[in-house]
């Protein structure tokens, strides 16, 4: 129990339990029944709703896990180790790795690698880059923890030693997240095209030229929806998914009487066995298209933030799940009696009368599967921009009451243009199933990873079960990484060449920040300092009130030194401001806004708290602001002769400074800088700023420049 006292602990805290002790309220009888009524009401609604947005891919499968298995002269014996290898991936897989255990290491309901990147952060120093993101309600928790469950595991002190192991971690973590991405192009392509090929079979004329562009405007449609938000969304296509998933195992069902009642003989492993000793190489490389029949669970765990653990537990549970097992029992069934049918494995099966209906389910249904990957990818884009891993983008929150509900224009576009390309270029082949394989697996591969640290370093699993669930999940997930990539030259580069790109843009993001922390924290202008540049002689302070916007949590930029020295002045009243952000909805007033004298006359240290809904305007943080000062000053003399100051300097006229430094990279710089920090420039230059956009009018604004010689 020691073991994991600490994550539960927290998580009875975030959701505010409470311990037994005496002295504790007691609530109204009924209260607790009422409550948990309330609560199972509400799960059971976001359960509805993750139909539509998170099991989209996985549940929609079945349309081209079959096609994409290039099989040659079938036998009953192969379908049905082939049917036995899917139900175990997705018993293992599905209910044991992602329900039973990957979704309770969230970070703050955020799920995903990078998710987990941050919740490893937190809880040892492992990081490379001090995270931005602040937990109000988690750090009294985090102080009040007993020595023991702060004090870091064997493998944490190992990662907080080795530089190598912590830059390894991030490469990891970046790796999924760009893999996801893949992901994230590759599902709206297949399932659509998949669901579209169905044309062709009472219509063989129907050429693929067609199929690809009724299957590119559905995408193009689909992707201009993304900015009214996930909720709308879902509440639009969770319908049609509740409609796929309960028709198709009935479908299932008929073909399991009519075709192969004996079909569920297939869950003995030993069936896996056979299949392996009769097809040997062979068998290993058709793992390729099994692998499949699991895509979209990581969606599961990276559109966490969208909705909630118990939700998305008990919609796979309930119906997800026994959805795909009895959906390609009937598919294999059926396969059994018409072994050369695998090309059109989904169709085929699907008797004559309901055709025509089930194509249009399926069409509809494979539009939704496409959003699944789309949420996911917000997801992750958010994390890790949250992280400053990534470029600053446009990352919209479209919900008031859900944190993890986000829209990013600039991601949404590239996005779509990717994903319809790939339609265009590959077309209705088995190119697309390869390049998908890959992108799956190594996903899943690297969650295994890191869920195996967060076990070690954060819950303090012991050895034993931290073994029982490594091992057998590494050497599973390791086979089918061995046979996917034997399809990379058959399509499988593709996701490759988007993730070595994506992590060229991170990593030269990273590096840059890196630099540049580095810097700003080894010329930090102390309060001492400001002090004695301000006595100086040719120093003056000017009328008016300034607003010096600084990055840094301890100390102020170097660019406040580099201004004062080259402006030999300083605004009679200057508020040093830094914003800082908060996982929470809503900063109540009292907190928002903290403000302390820094001891020179007229200059003041100010933070300014917000949540994700939160509006920041420049107007109204000048009001809160200086409403905090004059509390702050009180009504003793001495304050209201510091409030009078304040309220001059604000008739004189308000700026805002912001600072911006950039790199210069000399002729004796090494080849690597001159690479890196030249590409995060690039970047920077054409990211957003850092500060959110405050609103403040456009005379009010000033930025310094601040060069930093490399």
């Amino acid at each position: 129990m020691t073991t994991t006292s600490t994550h539960l602990d927290l998580e009875a805290a975030r959701r505010g339990g409470g311990g037994g002790g005496g002295g504790g309220s007691s609530s109204p009888p009924g209260y607790e029944q009422a409550e948990a009524g309330n609560d199972l009401r509400k799960d059971l609604a976001l359960a509805y709703k993750t139909l539509g947005v998170v099991f989209g891919g996985l549940v929609t499968s079945p349309l081209y896990v079959y096609p994409s298995m290039n099989l040659s002269s079938p036998t009953k014996d192969d379908y049905m180790g082939l049917y036995s290898i899917m139900f175990w991936t997705l018993t293992l897989i599905g209910v044991v790795k992602y329900v039973g255990i990957a979704l309770n290491a969230d970070d703050h309901g955020e799920g995903g690698t990078f998710a987990m990147y941050s919740l490893l952060c937190r809880h040892a120093d492992i990081g490379i880059l001090p995270s931005k993101k602040v937990y109000l309600e988690e750090e009294p928790l985090l102080r009040n923890q007993s020595a023991a469950a702060r004090r870091p595991s064997w493998l944490g002190k190992f990662f907080e030693r080795s530089i190598t192991a912590r830059r390894a971690l991030l490469f990891m973590s970046i790796l999924g997240m760009c893999m996801l991405i893949g992901d994230g192009i590759l599902t709206p392509a297949i399932s659509v095209l998949s669901a579209i090929q169905g044309l062709r079979g009472p219509f063989p004329s129907v050429r693929n030229s067609v199929v690809e562009a009724l299957s590119a405007v559905i995408l193009i449609g689909l992707f201009l929806l993304q900015k009214y938000g996930t909720s709308k969304v879902s509440f639009l296509f969770s319908p049609i998914m509740a409609a796929w998933t309960f028709t198709t195992p009935i479908i299932g069902l008929y073909s399991i009487v009519h075709y192969y009642p004996g079909i569920f003989k297939a869950i003995s492993p030993h069936y896996i066995v056979r299949f392996f000793l009769r097809n040997k190489k062979e068998g290993w490389r058709m793992l390729g298209g099994t692998v499949l029949c699991i895509t979209g669970a990581e969606a599961m765990f990276a559109d966490l933030g969208h909705f909630s653990k118990k939700g998305i537990q008990i919609a796979f549970l309930s119906s997800i799940y026994p959805s795909l097992v009895l959906t390609y029992a009937g598919q294999t069934a059926y396969l059994i009696n018409n072994v050369n049918d695998f090309s059109d494995g989904f169709y085929k099966f699907v008797p004559r009368p309901v055709y025509w209906p089930m194509f249009i389910i399926a069409t509809l249904a494979a539009i939704v599967a496409s959003q699944s990957l789309i949420s996911a990818t917000f997801s992750v884009i958010k994390q890790s921009v949250v992280l400053d891993y990534f470029p600053r983008v446009k990352v919209v929150h479209t919900s008031q009451h859900k944190e993890g509900e986000v829209y990013s224009p600039e991601t949404n576009y590239i996005l779509m243009v990717l994903c319809v390309s790939v339609v265009l270029g590959f077309g209705a082949g088995n190119a697309i199933g390869n390049a998908f394989g890959v992108v799956v697996i190594m996903v899943m591969l690297i969650t295994t990873v890191m869920l195996t640290l967060v076990m070690i370093i954060i819950w303090r699993t012991p050895p034993v079960l931290v073994a029982l669930y490594f091992v057998p999940f590494v050497v599973m997930e390791g086979s089918y990484v061995s046979a996917v990539f034997t399809k990379i030259p058959e399509g499988g580069w593709l996701p490759f060449a988007v993730s070595i790109i994506l992590a060229m843009v991170m990593f030269g993001w990273y590096y840059g920040r890196q630099r540049k922390t580095e810097y700003e924290i080894a010329n930090k202008v102390t309060v001492e300092r400001l002090g004695e540049l301000l006595a100086k002689p040719e120093v003056q302070r000017v009328p008016g009130l300034c607003f010096f916007y600084s990055n840094i949590q301890d100390g102020l930029t170097p660019i406040v030194g580099h201004y004062i020295k080259n402006m030999s002045s300083l605004h009679a009243v200057t508020v040093f401001v830094t914003l800082r952000y908060l996982l929470v909805a809503k900063v109540d007033e009292r907190e928002r806004v903290l403000v302390a004298r820094l001891g020179p006359d007229g200059v003041y240290g100010c933070t300014v708290q917000y949540g994700y809904a939160d509006s920041l305007s420049g107007g109204d943080l000048t009001a809160q602001v200086t409403g905090s000062l004059r509390r702050h000053f009180g009504t003793a003399e001495a304050g209201a002769e510091e409030a009078a100051r304040l309220e001059a300097a604000r008739t004189n006229g308000v700026v805002h400074v912001r600072g911006k430094m950039r790199f210069y990279v000399g002729e004796d710089a090494g080849w690597f800088d001159k690479v890196m920090l030249g590409f995060y420039e690039f970047l920077h230059g054409i990211c957003r700023s850092a500060l959110p956009a405050l609103g403040t009018p456009l005379q009010q604004r000033v930025e310094i420049g601040m060069l930093y010689k490399v």
